[in-house]
C-alpha cells in the first residue's frame, strides 16, 4: 500500500522563509539573449499586423456547370449572385509613415482592406503596388502618429542554421510567435505558386493566416515575408518558405517612388539548370550555372554578346544556378544599371556588361480597344512585342495579336487576357486592325482560333 505524507512537507514549506520575487531584467549580451526570445519579440511584434480583406464575388450559375467540356466555354453565362468573401492574413510595417508589406494572395481583388495593429488600433488600407509574380503587396495606412516599423535586414547574410522567428496570425487566433532555424537558402520551390519564386526555407511553424507575416532574425530585423508551406494535411510540417527581404526592399522602393506595378529588368531569354548529365555533355568539371536555351533578338544579353548554348555563371557578382535564381537576381538589381555577367562560351569563361532595363515596347504594340458592336467588343488588343510578352507572361516565340484585357462580349464568348488570336472564322490575323476587320464581318456562326497558355484552342459558338 502506498501512503502519501503531505502534512510534514507542507509544514516544512511553511517554516521556510518566502523567496523574494524574481527580478525581470533585459539581457545585456548575446549569450543572455540566446536564453530567451522575449527581447526580440517585444521589439518586433508591434510592427506585425493582422490584415482583413473583403471581396465581393459574383457567383454565377451556369446550366453547363460541372460539364468537363462545355463548362470552360460557358462559365460566364447564367444568373449572378453577389457574395462577400473574406480573407485573413498578416502584414509587416516597414516604414513609420504607414507602409505595410503583405502577400498578394492575401489582398488580391479586395474591395476593402483593414489593418489591425497588435495594440488593437485599426486602419483602412490602400493598395499602392501589387506584384502577383513575387506574391507581394504594398499597402499604405494613414496613421495619426508614427507607427512601429521593422528594419529590413540583409537576406544575403543569412546562413543555414541561423535562428529565426515567424510572427503572424495563424488560424485567426491572434498574434503568435514560433521559432526555428533557417533550414535552406536559394530554394526555388517549384511546387509553390507558379514555380518562379525564390525563397528562404525555415522550419519555424507557418500555418494558414501566417501569410504575409514576418520572419525576423535575432537582431530583430526583417529577413523574409512568410508566404507558403509544403504540406499534405494543411498544417505545418516544418517546411516553410519566406520571400527574401532583399526582394521585399526592391518592391517597397518602387512603391515609395510612386510605381503601381513592379518593374523587373528584362532578360529576354529562357534557360535551364545545369545538372550532372548536362555538365558532362558540355565538358564542365561540375554542374554550375544556367544554360541559355532560347534568346529573343532584342535581349540585352544578346546585345552583350551572349548566345544560345552559353552558360550563365553569375550576375552582378552573385552565383546563378537556377532560372528562378536568375529572375530573383534581376528583380533585386533593378533597372537602370549595367551589371557584370560571367558565362561560359564554347567551354571558355567570359565576362560582359549587360544593361538592366525593362522590356522594350518596340515595335509599337498598336494597342486597340474594341468599342464597336462586334464579336470582340470589350477587348483590348495589342501586337506582341517584348513589353507585351513581359506583361502577360508570354513565351519568347509568341507572335501575333494578344488580348490585354477582356470585358463585355469578348469575355462572354470565353476570351481571356493573355490569349493570342490566330484566326477569326478562318481569317488569319497578325495585327489588332486585322483582328477587328475579321470580327466585323457579319456572321451568326463564329470560330476563333487562339493560343492559351501555350496550347492551341478553338472556340465555336452561335450568336
Amino acid at each position: 500500500m502506498i501512503r502519501l505524507f503531505r502534512a510534514p512537507i507542507l509544514a516544512l514549506a511553511a517554516s521556510l522563509p518566502l523567496a523574494a520575487p524574481a527580478e525581470t531584467t533585459v539581457p545585456a549580451n548575446q549569450a543572455e539573449i540566446a536564453l530567451s526570445f522575449a527581447p526580440v519579440v517585444q521589439a518586433t511584434a508591434p510592427a506585425v499586423v493582422n490584415i482583413y480583406a473583403r471581396q465581393v464575388v459574383q457567383d454565377r450559375v451556369s446550366p453547363f456547370a460541372g460539364d468537363p467540356f462545355f463548362d470552360q466555354f460557358f462559365e460566364e453565362f447564367g444568373a449572378t449572385q453577389p457574395r462577400i468573401q473574406n480573407s485573413l492574413g498578416s502584414g509587416v510595417i516597414v516604414s513609420a509613415d504607414g507602409i505595410v508589406v503583405s502577400n498578394y494572395h492575401v489582398v488580391a481583388d479586395a474591395t476593402d482592406i483593414r489593418v489591425v495593429l497588435a495594440d488593437r488600433r485599426e486602419y483602412a488600407a490602400t493598395l499602392l503596388l501589387a506584384d502577383p509574380q513575387a506574391d507581394l503587396a504594398i499597402l499604405k495606412v494613414a496613421a495619426e502618429a508614427p507607427l512601429p516599423a521593422l528594419e529590413l535586414g540583409d537576406s544575403e547574410a543569412l546562413q543555414v542554421g541561423d535562428l529565426v522567428l515567424a510572427i503572424g496570425n495563424p488560424f485567426g487566433v491572434g498574434q503568435t510567435v514560433s521559432s526555428g532555424i533557417v533550414s535552406g537558402l536559394a530554394r526555388s520551390a517549384l511546387q509553390v505558386g507558379d514555380g518562379t519564386g525564390y525563397f528562404v526555407q525555415t522550419d519555424a511553424p507557418i500555418n494558414p493566416g501566417n501569410s504575409g507575416g514576418a520572419l525576423v532574425d535575432m537582431a530583430g530585423r526583417l529577413v523574409g515575408i512568410n508566404t507558403a508551406i509544403v504540406t499534405r494535411d494543411g498544417g505545418s510540417n516544418g517546411i516553410g518558405f519566406a520571400i527574401p527581404s532583399d526582394l521585399v526592399a526592391a518592391v517597397v522602393a518602387q512603391a515609395q517612388a510612386g510605381e503601381t506595378q513592379f518593374t523587373r529588368p528584362w532578360a529576354g531569354l529562357t534557360g535551364q539548370e545545369v545538372d550532372g548529365a548536362l555538365a558532362e555533355a558540355l565538358g564542365m568539371a561540375r554542374p554550375l550555372g544556367v544554360l541559355i536555351t532560347a534568346m529573343h533578338p532584342q535581349s540585352p544579353f544578346a546585345a552583350a554578346g551572349l548566345a544560345e548554348g552559353d552558360v550563365v555563371l553569375s550576375l552582378g557578382g552573385a552565383a546563378i544556378n537556377t532560372p528562378q535564381e536568375f529572375l530573383f537576381r534581376l528583380s533585386v538589381l533593378g533597372a537602370g544599371t549595367a551589371q557584370e555577367v560571367r558565362y561560359l562560351h564554347d567551354g571558355a569563361e567570359a565576362v560582359a556588361q549587360v544593361a538592366m532595363a525593362a522590356a522594350p515596347d518596340t515595335p509599337d504594340r498598336l494597342a486597340l480597344q474594341v468599342t464597336q458592336d462586334v464579336i470582340l467588343r470589350g477587348a483590348t488588343l495589342a501586337r506582341i512585342n517584348p513589353a507585351v510578352m513581359s506583361e502577360l507572361g508570354l513565351s519568347l516565340d509568341a507572335r501575333g495579336v494578344a488580348l490585354i484585357a477582356t470585358q463585355d462580349i469578348a469575355r462572354e464568348v470565353g476570351l481571356q487576357p493573355g490569349d493570342i488570336l490566330v484566326a477569326i472564322n478562318g481569317q488569319p490575323v497578325s495585327t489588332p486592325d486585322e483582328a477587328l476587320a475579321a470580327a466585323s464581318v457579319a456572321s451568326r456562326r463564329w470560330q476563333i482560333d487562339l493560343i492559351r497558355a501555350g496550347q492551341p484552342l478553338r472556340l465555336r459558338f452561335r450568336l
